[in-house]
Order: C-alpha cells, then structure tokens, then sequence
C-alpha cells in the first residue's frame, strides 16, 4: 500500500515522512493485508524480530472463605466472630440459612447467638477478588425462655478503682462528639488527653463493683463525662436486655441506655434504627420540650423511644409514685417485628412499638445492635449547665445482662 498525501486532510501542513517512518507504515500495510497469517510469520509485525506478542488475562480468583469461629457466653450461648483473610474484604452474612449476598447486612463485630439460626457468611472485594465460597455452620443452643446469656456485672474484688472491661466496652470521645449540641468533652477511660484525667477518671467500677459514669467541670466552662459503647466488640438481635441503674437529678444532666443498628456505618443513622431504653433529665423540665417551653410538669420522670426513618415514638414514664432518684431497673423486650419497655420487672410493660402501630420504616429487624451507656452534659433536650447544675454528677450502673426471649 502507498500512502497518497493527497489523501490527508490539510496535507499543505504536512512535512515530508522521513525514510523510517514510511518504512513502517509499509510494515503495517503488510501486517494488515496478511492478517490472517501474521500467527505464522515468526518474526511477525511487532518490528522487534521476535514474534507475535500475546497479551494472556489471568482469571479473577476467589476471595477467602471467611472464617466463623465462636467462644462461650453463658449457659450454652455463643458468640459469634467472622473474620477472613483476603486484605480490604467486606464479609457479608445471614442468620436464617439463606445464601448471603452484596445486599446482605455487612459484619460489623461479634454477636450473640442464643437461639437456633445458622449463619451464613461470604467474603467479597470487588472487582480484585471474586465472591468467596459460603461458609456456614448450624447453632442449635435449645435455651430456654428467660436464660441469662450475657451479662456485664462490673465486678471489683479489689481496693481500688478499676477501668471496665475492654472486651465488652470501648468509647466515643471529643467535644460534643454525637450531636444534640451538647457540651461535655467525652473521654475513655483512663484518657490523659486534655481536658481529661487520668487521676479523676470518668468511667470506672468502683470496690465492690457497679460501673461510675461521672460528669465533671475540670474548669471554667468546660465539662468532661463519658459515653461506653459495645460497637466493634459486641452485639445480639432479639431478646431481653435490662440494667440496674440510679441515675443523677441536675440541671442539664442527660444519662442514657440506649442500642443503636450495628450497621451505622453501612446504613446511617436513623435508618440503621436506635432503641432508647431509659434516657432522663431533671424533672423541672417539661417533657420533649426543655427548659422554659411551658409549666414544669411537677412529677419526676423518665422516657423510653424508638427511631427510625421517619419513625419516632416515645412517651415519659410518669406513674404515680416513681421516683428517678432511687434504683430502678430498666428494661427492653425485643422480638422479631416488636419491641417492649419495662420498668423494674417484664411483666410492668408500658410501652410497645410495632411496624403496625408507628408509622415510618421498621429497621429492628436487618440485624444486631449494640449497646450505648453515657451522661451527656447540655444538649437540646435537657438544656444547658446552669447555676443549680451539680458537679461532680454520677450514673451508677451495677449490671447489664441479656436474656433470651
């Protein structure tokens, strides 16, 4: 083939083609002219001398397998941990023996298994790695009703304070960390990091046991607390959760027990779902109003709530003779397509949330939840520190514990 200049656009631009440049076009006419049997040219089209040069594409491999491996909780539960060895994997599971899928919830940490499910669990990472195989084992517990399965007692044989346990807790931290505008600098336990000290810590169990929550006001204007958390470390879907808590009575103290979707990080929050087992604030304030938006109600009292999208339901709790400012028991009921508050015993339900009898979306039922245990300072609900605010102000709390449903 002969390259007419004619032939190219604007050709009065084009300077003439140097000897070697016509030299390979004349090798690419050929290589297109004899396409069919270039293969059998050794030395080929490639200009080198060595032959035809093939590009081969390797076949994508699988991700590994996760891994489901268990250790004992009590009376025959078990938790549950995935993990898998293919590097940046995301493990995706089930609990009802279906095949997981992309969609399915992703793990987040270990959880509890009391009652007779099987997981399942695929890894994935794509595009480098292909789904992995479907690992799966069977649980068969047959604990009864009403078991204990998990419980933090926050035990302390000792004479000195002791930090809780880093197994079952670890902390959010900073200033105004989560929202609501609050005012306290969350610290972990033990923290030295400004304005927190290791000295006066914010979280810890006391000789004798029963975990301390305590809001401080280290100086002028600023206040530190702390906020436990179980996310990462530990997590359960469906049963019944209760702890023993007395809580502070101050202006502006804001103590919680609460659960939150432990696919926050896959599925923001509301959608992930938030289960507010007790949260309370001083009794001058009107409820779900603050501080100044209308009369004191006069009764002391505390609030059990759910979230989700578009779903908020919650009323105080404000039977006649209860008092916040002694111990009581508080409690969450929690079974597929329901959830069910208490105070002091299970059979004293005041409150039951339904998809039927809430509007919004349902999200109690995609998966595990962790556990929250904290003391805001401030925030838009109970309103900010004061002059009546006490300081040192403290959350005692002597138990968590689980039971199966």
């Amino acid at each position: 083939m002969t390259l007419q200049i004619a032939d190219v656009p604007h050709a009065e631009n084009l300077r003439p083609i140097p000897q070697k440049v016509w030299q390979s076009f004349s090798k690419l006419s050929l290589c297109v002219a004899w396409l069919g049997l270039a293969l059998l040219i050794p030395s080929g089209c490639g200009g080198s001398g060595s032959g035809m040069t093939t590009t081969t594409t390797s076949t994508a491999q699988d991700a590994a397998t996760p891994t489901i491996t268990t250790t004992a909780a009590l009376n025959g539960a078990k938790i549950v941990t995935l993990s898998d060895t293919t590097s940046g994997a995301t493990i995706y599971y089930t609990l009802d023996g279906s095949t997981p899928t992309n969609t399915s919830p992703a793990y987040a940490g270990p959880f509890l298994v009391d009652s007779n499910i099987t997981v399942s669990a695929i890894a994935s990472n794509a595009p480098a790695y292909l789904n992995s195989k479907v690992a799966t084992q069977t649980f068969s517990p047959n604990i009864a009703s009403n078991t204990l399965v998990w419980s933090d007692e926050f035990a302390n044989s000792g004479s000195t304070n002791i930090l809780p346990s880093s197994t079952n807790w670890t902390y959010d931290t900073g200033t105004d960390c989560c929202g609501n505008d609050e005012q306290e600098t969350y610290c972990a336990a033990g923290s030295s990091t400004s304005p927190c000290n290791p000295s006066s810590p914010n979280a810890y169990i006391a000789p004798g046991g029963g975990l301390n929550i305590v809001a401080e006001n280290p100086s002028t204007g600023v206040y530190t607390s702390a906020r436990l958390k179980s996310e990462g470390l530990f997590s359960f879907m469906y049963g019944r959760i209760e702890a023993e808590i007395l809580v502070p009575e101050s202006q502006a103290m804001w103590p919680a027990f609460w659960m939150l979707g432990s696919n926050i990080n896959s599925v923001p929050w509301p959608a992930c779902g938030e289960a507010d087992i007790m949260e309370h604030i001083d009794g001058d304030n009107t409820p779900f109003g603050g501080p100044g938006t209308g009369p004191a109600p006069g009764y002391d009292w505390y609030a059990a709530s759910v979230h989700g999208t578009n779903l908020n339901g919650g009323t105080p709790y404000t039977t006649s003779g209860f008092s916040a400012a002694t111990w009581h028991t508080y409690g969450m009921i929690w079974t597929k397509g329901q959830i069910q508050y208490y105070i002091d015993s299970p059979t004293n339900i005041y409150e039951t949330f339904t998809p039927t009898n809430i509007s919004g979306t349902w999200p109690f039922d995609q998966g595990p939840m962790f556990i929250i245990l904290n003391l805001a300072v401030g925030g838009t609900w109970p309103g900010d520190v004061n002059s009546s605010t006490v300081f040192p102000s403290t959350m005692q709390v002597k138990y968590v514990r689980i039971y199966t449903p």
